[in-house]
C-alpha cells in the first residue's frame, strides 16, 4: 500500500468529528485511516497560544499548513538556495 498523507479535506473532516466529541476511533473509520495515524497528526499538528488558550486546539487548515512546511524543511532546493541556483 502506497503512502499518503492526510489531505485538507480529511484533516477539516477530523476537525468537525472533533468539534462534535466523536472518538478517534469513529474519525478513522468515517476517513478510511487507521486510528494511529489520526492520534499522530492531532499531537503533531495541535494549536497552542499562551496567551489565549481558548484558541488553543485541532484546526484542519493549521494542521495542513504545518504539515506543508514541514516536508518542504526537508527539500533539498528548498532549503539550500546556492543548489536551486545551480
Amino acid at each position: 500500500m502506497a503512502h499518503t498523507e492526510l489531505n485538507l479535506r480529511e484533516r477539516r473532516t477530523i476537525e468537525d468529528m472533533l468539534n462534535a466529541k466523536i472518538p478517534v476511533r469513529e474519525i478513522a473509520a468515517e476517513i478510511g485511516r487507521h486510528v494511529s495515524t489520526i492520534y499522530r497528526d492531532i499531537k503533531r499538528n495541535r494549536y497552542a497560544d499562551e496567551d489565549l488558550p481558548e484558541l488553543n486546539g485541532y484546526y484542519g487548515v493549521v494542521a495542513q499548513r504545518a504539515a506543508v512546511q514541514r516536508r518542504a524543511r526537508r527539500q533539498k532546493l528548498v532549503r539550500l538556495v546556492g543548489l536551486r541556483k545551480a
